[in-house]
C-alpha cells in the first residue's frame, strides 16, 4: 500500500531555500525543487556560486578550466571542479563529454545536499542546453542518489525536466527508482502524472523503451485501486496496459479485486475471475486475499466468510492465506462484536477442509493465531468456548497458538486448564507441546501445572517421557525443593517409559543435605534401597558432607560401618572405594575420634594401594584432640587407646 514515510536525510544536511519554483531550475540561487514547503525566505546575501558577467572565454582558458576540472576530480577537490564547471557553462562552455559525466557522478556520490543540489542543477542545464553530452547511465545515479536522501520534488521535477526537452531516458533506468520514492514519501499523484505521460510517449512517438514494465504498471494499479480507490483511473491503467501489451499477473488482478470488493461490484467481480481464467492463472490465492481485504474494509463480513469458504471449495494453494490477511479479518469480526461469526466461520471451513490437511493451513489455525498475534490470546480462548457452545468440534490445530500464547506469557495455569479440555475432547498433544509448556511452567516455578501436565502424558500415553522428567528434575533440583522432587520420584519410579537411575536419587540425597534435612535424606536413602537401585560413592559422599555440617559424627561411623562391607577399587562389585571417599571419611572419623574406624579405613587405603595425604588428617587431629592423653584412655577403654597410639604412629604425631 502506498503511504507517507518519514524522510531520511544524508549524513551531511543543508535545508533547502523553499523559494517558488522559476524556469531556471539550475540557478543555485534559487534550489525551489527542493523544497517541500513554500514558504518567503528572508533576504540572502548573494553566494559563492554566483558569478558575475565575465568576458568572453578563450580557447586556451577553456582548455585551462577543463585542465583544472580534471585535476580537481583526481583530488577530490569538489569546489575547485564546481567552480571551473560554473565559469565554464556560464560563458556557455561544455566540458568535455566525459568531464561533465564524471563531476555528476562525484557530485551525486558524496552523500550531502549541497553537493546533490550541484548535480541536480548541472544536470538540468545540460538537458536544456546540451543534452547529448549527458549519458543515460549519470541521470540514473542522480536518480539513486535522490532515492536514498529520500528527496521526492526535485526527482519528479528532474523527470519532468527530461519530458519537457525530449530528453527521452529509457524507463528501465529511472522508472523503478521513481517508484520506490513514490512509495517512501506516498507521492502517489506525482507518479501518476509521470507514468502517463511515459505512457503516453511510448505509444504517441512509437518509443518501446520509453514502456512502463509490469512492476511500474502495478505500482500505478495499486495506487488507483488502493489510495485513489478510483474505478475510472484503475481501468484507465488497465487499458494503458493492453495498448501497450503489458501483460497482467496475479497481483494485478488483486488490486482489482480489492476495489471492486471495496465498491461493492459484484458483477465486476465476477468477470474479473473469468478474465483470470483467459489469462490461464490457476492460482487465486493473492485475488481472494485482496477481495477478503476489500469486504473486510467495506464491513461485509458476510462476504468475507463467504469468500473464505469458497477459496476452500476450489483448493489447493487458494486457500493458504497469509498472517495478514487473517489478522484482517480477525480485526474487521472484533470491531464489529463479532467473535460469533468467527465461531461460526471456523466450524464451516471445517467441514470443508481434508482431514488430513496440515494444521497450520486451516482456517481455525490461522484465526486463533491472528488473534494471539494481535495480543488478543484472551479473545482466542473465547472464540474457542463459542465453538463449543455451538457444538462445533475444536481441532487440535485450533488450541495450539493460544498454548503458545500462554506459554511466552507464562500463563502456565490457564495452559494446563486449556491443556485439560483438549484432552477431555479426546485429541492430544504432541511431546513438543508438552514439553514447551512444563518448561514454562517449571521456568515459572508454577510446579502444580507441571506436575498435572506430566500426569495428562501419562494418561495420554505418550511414548517418551523422559524429556519432561529430566526438565521437571532439573528445574526443581534449581529450586532447592529436594521434597517435591522425592515425591515426584517415587510418583513415577516404576513407570517404564522413564529410565531412573541412582543418580536422580543422589540428586535427592544431596539436596536434602545442602538442606539439612538429614532425616529425609537419610529416609530417601531408604527408599532408594527399598527399591533396589544400589548408592554409590557418590550417595554416601552427600550423606558424609551432610553430616559433617552437622557435626553429627556418630552418623558417619554408622555410615562406615554399612560402607566398610561393600568397597571395592573400581566399584564394579560394589562402592567405589577413591581417594575422594577415603578423605571424606578419614577426616570425619578424626574429627569425632573414632579411630577403631579410622584404622580400618587406613587399612583398607593399604590394602588397595590409595594413596592418603596425612597431612590433613594431622591438622584435624590437632584442632580437635590435642588435650586428648593415652594415660587417660588405658584406664577407661584399653581397645580406644590402643587405636589412638595406631593412628598417632601412622599420622607421625608421636615425634
Amino acid at each position: 500500500m502506498w503511504r507517507k514515510a518519514p524522510s531520511f536525510p544524508f549524513l551531511f544536511h543543508r535545508p533547502f531555500s523553499s523559494t517558488p519554483e522559476i524556469p531556471s531550475l539550475y540557478s543555485f540561487l534559487q534550489p525551489s525543487i527542493f523544497a517541500l514547503n513554500k514558504t518567503t525566505p528572508p533576504p540572502q546575501k548573494p553566494s559563492q556560486d554566483q558569478n558575475p558577467t565575465s568576458p568572453t572565454l578563450t580557447p586556451d582558458h577553456i582548455t585551462t578550466l577543463e585542465a583544472t576540472l580534471h585535476q580537481s576530480l583526481l583530488t577530490s577537490n569538489t569546489d575547485e571542479a564546481w567552480k571551473s564547471f560554473k565559469t565554464l557553462t556560464t560563458n556557455s562552455a561544455f566540458p568535455s563529454k566525459s568531464l561533465t559525466n564524471s563531476l555528476i557522478t562525484h557530485l551525486s556520490s558524496l552523500n550531502d545536499i549541497h553537493s546533490l543540489k550541484r548535480a541536480f542543477a548541472s544536470v538540468v542545464y545540460i538537458i536544456e542546453k546540451n543534452p547529448n553530452v549527458l549519458k543515460f547511465e549519470t541521470f540514473g545515479k542522480v536518480l539513486d542518489s535522490m532515492k536514498c536522501a529520500n528527496t521526492a520534488a526535485p526527482a519528479f521535477a528532474l523527470i519532468k525536466c527530461m519530458f519537457k526537452n525530449r530528453y527521452f531516458v529509457p524507463f528501465g533506468l529511472w522508472g523503478n527508482v521513481v517508484v520506490e520514492i513514490t512509495r517512501k514519501n506516498g507521492n502517489f499523484a506525482a507518479f501518476l502524472r509521470v507514468f502517463n505521460e511515459s505512457c503516453k510517449i511510448a505509444m504517441d512517438e512509437k518509443m518501446d523503451f520509453m514502456k512502463p514494465d509490469l512492476a511500474a504498471c502495478n505500482a500505478a494499479l495499486e495506487g488507483c485501486c488502493c489510495e485513489l480507490e478510483s474505478v475510472i483511473d484503475a481501468e484507465n491503467v488497465v487499458e494503458t496496459m493492453s495498448v501497450l501489451g503489458v501483460r497482467p499477473d496475479e497481483l494485478s488482478f488483486g488490486f482489482l479485486a480489492y476495489l471492486y470488493a471495496l465498491k461493492g461490484l459484484e458483477e465486476k467481480i465476477i468477470e474479473l475471475e473469468i478474465l483470470m481464467g483467459g489469462f490461464g492463472f490457476s492460482s487465486k490465492r493473492v485475488f481472494f486475499s485482496n477481495l477478503i481485504s476489500g469486504y473486510v474494509k467495506l464491513g461485509n463480513l458476510e462476504s468475507v466468510s463467504a469468500t473464505i469458504l469458497r477459496s476452500l471449495r476450489v483448493g489447493g494453494e487458494d486457500t493458504n492465506f497469509g498472517e495478514e490477511t487473517y489478522c484482517e479479518v480477525v480485526k474487521g469480526f472484533l470491531n464489529n462484536g463479532s467473535i460469533k461469526g468467527l465461531a461460526t466461520l471456523i466450524i464451516e471451513a471445517q467441514k470443508l477442509e481434508p482431514s488430513a490437511d496440515v494444521v497450520d493451513r486451516s482456517v481455525g489455525y490461522g484465526i486463533v493465531n491472528a488473534c494471539v498475534n494481535l495480543g488478543l490470546s484472551d479473545k482466542a480462548h473465547t472464540i474457542l468456548e463459542e465453538m463449543d457452545a455451538q457444538g462445533g468440534s475444536v481441532g487440535l490445530g485450533v488450541y495450539v497458538p493460544i498454548l503458545k500464547a500462554y506459554c511466552k506469557e507464562h500463563r502456565t495455569a490457564e495452559a494446563t486448564q486449556l491443556v485439560m479440555d483438549i484432552s477431555n475432547s479426546g485429541l492430544q498433544l504432541d511431546v513438543e507441546n508438552y514439553d514447551a509448556l512444563i518448561e514454562a511452567s517449571m521456568s515459572s516455578q508454577d510446579f502444580p501445572s507441571a506436575f498435572s501436565l506430566f500426569r495428562d502424558m501419562r494418561e495420554a500415553r505418550v511414548p517418551d517421557l523422559q524429556g519432561s522428567y529430566l526438565t521437571i528434575m532439573t528445574g526443581l533440583m534449581e529450586n532447592h525443593r529436594p521434597e517435591l522432587m522425592a515425591a515426584f520420584l517415587d510418583e513415577v519410579v516404576e513407570d517404564p517409559r522413564i529410565v531412573v537411575g541412582t543418580h536422580d536419587w543422589n540428586s535427592i540425597i544431596h539436596a536434602f543435605c545442602k538442606a539439612g534435612r538429614l532425616d529425609d535424606a537419610r529416609r530417601t536413602l531408604r527408599r532408594m534401597i527399598f527399591l533396589q537401585f544400589e548408592p554409590n560413592d557418590q550417595t554416601y559422599l552427600s550423606l558424609i558432607n551432610g553430616y559433617m555440617t552437622a557435626e553429627k559424627y556418630f552418623s558417619v561411623l554408622m555410615l562406615w560401618n554399612e560402607v566398610k562391607r561393600k568397597v571395592s577399587s573400581d566399584g564394579q562389585k560394589g562402592i567405589k572405594f577413591d581417594r575422594t571417599l577415603v578423605d571424606a571419611f578419614l577426616y570425619a572419623l578424626v574429627k569425632g575420634g573414632f579411630f577403631d574406624a579410622v584404622m580400618q579405613v587406613v587399612e583398607k587405603t593399604q590394602e588397595m594401594k590409595i594413596f592418603v595425604d596425612k597431612w590433613r588428617y594431622k591438622q584435624a587431629f590437632m584442632e580437635n584432640h590435642k588435650k586428648l592423653k593415652v594415660t587417660k584412655l588405658r584406664k577407661r577403654n584399653f581397645r580406644k587407646m590402643e587405636s589412638l597410639i595406631a593412628f598417632k604412629n601412622w599420622a607421625g604425631l608421636n615425634a
